[in-house]
C-alpha cells in the first residue's frame, strides 16, 4: 500500500516538473511582433513653390520596405538595434517614405498623397495581423491639407486596426508641433532632447524598452499632456545655450528621479499653420496619475518662467554680419561659419552679396538653390572647365532678395548628396558658390569634400542652418567664429512670426504676442 502511494506521489511530482518546464520554456519562447513605420516631414506651410504631391515623397527614392525601413534613420536604428538586443521581439518593415525633395522647405502635403502612403502601410499592417506593437518613426511637424493632426489621425489610423490592447510608440524631432490628441490613440512619445538631435537614436532605444514593458505587462502607461502657451522659431530652440538647455534638463532631472517616469518636450514648428503649433509637454508613467499631472504642471509652470529669455534673441543683419566677418579674417579667427538662419526655400542671396561688396575672400558658399541655372547647365551639356556667367537664386521672393550674378569657372558638375546635378562655381578671391536643385543644409565640414573642394582652402563657410551647422563647424572646434545670421524685412523663417498669415492660429494666444 505505501509502495503504490509511493509511485503515486512519485508520478504527480514527475508531472507538475514537467508541466512547470513546459510552461516555463512556452513563456521564454514567446515572441513579440512589432511592426515599424516611418512618415516623417517637417512642413513649412508658409514656403512656395505649391503642395507636396505623391510624386515629391518618391523622387529621391523608392518607397521603403521590409528591411530598409528597418535601417533608415537613426530613431529606426536605435529602435531596432535596442529591440534585436533583447531578443524577443520580430520586426515587421511596414512600406514607408524615405523622405521628401525639398525637405523641409516644402509646404503643405496634400490629403491625396497622406491617404495614399498611409493606404500603404496600413495594407502592409492588416498583412501582418496580429501584431503586438506598432512604432511609429514621426517627425512632429508635418501638416496637411483637411487634417488638423497628421500624427495624431496616423496614430488613430493604426489603432484602429491594431485594436485598443496594441501598445503603439512614437518618435519625434522637439520642433514638433503636438497636443494630447497623440496620446489619445498612442501609450507613447520620446522626443529628441537635444538639438542638434544627438540623441534620435537614444529616443528610438527607449521607445523600444517602453514598449516591450507594455508588451509584458509590466507597465500602465498613464499619460499628462500640457501646451504652455508659447511659440518660437526654432533658431532659438539651440539646447546649448540658456533657458532651452534648462528646460531639457528639468525633464532629465524628472526621468532620473523616478525610474519609471518619461518626460518629453516640444519646442515646436512655427512655419506650419496648424492648430497644434507651440511647445507641448508629453509626460508619462507607471499607472500614476497623480504623478503625471504634477510633472507636468511643474515643466509648464517652469517653461512659463523662463519664456522672455528663450523667445527674445537677437541676430546681426547681413551688412553687420560681413563687417564682422571682416573684422574676425583680420584677427586671424578663422574660418569662419555663418548660418543663415531665415533661408528656409535656400535662395537667399542677402549675406553673400554682404560678403563679395566687402571684398572677402576664400569664401565657400554652400549652398545656393537654383534648379533652373541647373536645368541649363545640364541641356547645355556643360562640364568641369566651362565658364560661367549667370545670375543664381533670389527667385522665390521678396524674402529670398534678388539674383546674384555670379561669373567664374564651373570646377565641378555631377551627382552629389542625393542629387542628379550639383554645380560648383569657382569665382574670383578663391570664392566658390555650390549650386543645388532645392534647400540643402550642410552640417558637416566633411560634406564638402568633393568636386575638388579641400575645405581647409577657405576662411568662410556659409550655410543654410539654423543650429544644426554647430555640429560640424561650432561644437568640433572646426570654426573660431561661429554666427547666426538675420535677414531683412519680416516673412516666414524670421523671427518676425507676427508677419505670417496664420489662418489656424491665433498668435494672440500664444507668448510672446498674447496679452498676458
Amino acid at each position: 500500500m505505501l509502495e503504490r502511494l509511493f509511485n503515486l506521489l512519485a508520478v504527480s511530482l514527475i508531472l507538475i516538473i514537467s508541466g512547470c518546464t513546459t510552461n516555463s520554456n512556452q513563456q521564454e519562447a514567446k515572441k513579440y511582433k512589432v511592426a515599424v513605420l516611418r512618415y516623417s516631414h517637417e512642413t513649412c506651410t508658409f514656403c512656395p513653390g505649391g503642395d507636396t504631391e505623391i510624386e515629391d515623397w518618391t523622387k529621391l527614392r523608392d518607397i521603403l520596405s521590409g528591411e530598409e525601413v528597418l535601417n533608415s534613420g537613426g530613431y529606426i536604428r536605435g529602435f531596432v538595434k535596442r529591440a534585436r538586443d533583447i531578443g524577443d521581439i520580430e520586426l515587421i518593415g511596414l512600406r514607408s517614405p524615405a523622405g521628401v525633395f525639398g525637405g523641409s522647405s516644402r509646404s503643405w502635403n496634400t490629403e491625396e498623397s497622406f491617404d495614399h502612403l498611409m493606404g500603404l502601410m496600413l495594407e502592409d499592417l492588416r498583412n501582418n495581423m496580429p501584431v503586438d506593437g506598432v512604432y511609429l518613426a514621426l517627425h512632429g511637424a508635418m501638416a496637411v491639407r483637411n487634417i488638423p493632426r497628421p500624427e495624431a489621425e496616423i496614430a488613430k489610423r493604426v489603432r484602429e486596426v491594431v485594436g485598443d490592447e496594441v501598445p503603439i510608440v512614437g518618435t519625434f524631432d522637439l520642433h514638433g508641433n503636438e497636443d494630447q490628441e497623440f496620446l489619445q490613440w498612442a501609450d507613447g512619445a520620446f522626443v529628441t532632447k537635444r538639438f542638434p538631435h544627438y540623441d534620435s537614436y537614444l529616443q528610438g532605444e527607449r521607445a523600444a524598452h517602453y514598449m516591450r514593458q507594455i508588451m509584458k505587462g509590466e507597465y500602465q502607461a498613464t499619460k499628462a499632456t500640457r501646451k504652455p502657451g508659447i511659440i518660437t522659431p526654432t533658431v532659438v530652440q539651440w539646447t546649448g545655450q540658456s533657458p532651452a538647455m534648462d528646460i531639457m534638463e528639468r525633464a532629465r532631472r524628472w526621468e532620473a528621479r523616478h525610474a519609471e517616469v518619461f518626460v518629453s518636450v516640444f519646442f515646436g514648428f512655427p512655419w506650419s499653420d496648424v492648430p497644434d503649433v507651440g511647445a507641448t509637454v508629453h509626460v508619462m508613467t507607471n499607472n500614476d496619475q497623480n504623478l503625471a499631472d504634477s510633472i507636468a504642471d511643474d515643466m509648464n509652470e517652469f517653461f512659463w518662467r523662463v519664456r522672455d529669455p528663450f523667445v527674445n534673441r537677437d541676430y546681426p543683419m547681413p551688412d553687420v554680419a560681413a563687417q564682422r566677418t571682416v573684422e574676425a579674417i583680420a584677427a586671424g579667427q578663422t574660418p569662419v561659419a555663418l548660418g543663415d538662419y531665415s533661408d528656409r526655400p535656400g535662395d537667399a542671396t542677402w549675406i553673400l552679396k554682404e560678403l563679395l561688396a566687402k571684398g572677402v575672400e576664400n569664401i565657400l558658399y554652400t549652398a545656393l538653390r537654383d534648379e533652373n541655372v541647373l536645368e541649363q547647365l545640364k541641356t547645355s551639356e556643360a562640364k568641369a572647365g566651362d565658364s560661367f556667367d549667370m545670375p543664381v537664386g533670389g527667385f522665390t521672393g521678396e524674402q529670398a532678395g534678388t539674383p546674384v550674378q555670379i561669373t567664374g569657372t564651373i570646377k565641378y558638375f555631377g551627382e552629389q548628396w542625393g542629387y542628379e546635378e550639383v554645380a560648383v562655381i569657382e569665382m574670383e578671391n578663391n570664392n566658390v558658390v555650390v549650386i543645388v536643385p532645392a534647400y540643402e543644409q550642410i552640417i558637416y565640414v566633411s560634406q564638402l569634400e568633393f568636386g575638388g573642394i579641400n575645405p581647409d582652402d577657405f576662411d568662410v563657410f556659409v550655410t543654410n542652418s539654423r543650429v544644426h551647422f554647430r555640429r560640424g563647424f561650432d561644437e568640433t572646434g572646426y570654426a573660431k567664429t561661429v554666427m547666426v545670421v538675420d535677414a531683412p524685412g519680416a516673412w516666414f523663417g524670421t523671427t518676425r512670426l507676427d508677419a505670417l498669415d496664420y489662418q489656424n492660429v491665433d498668435l494672440s494666444k500664444l507668448y510672446p504676442y498674447s496679452e498676458k
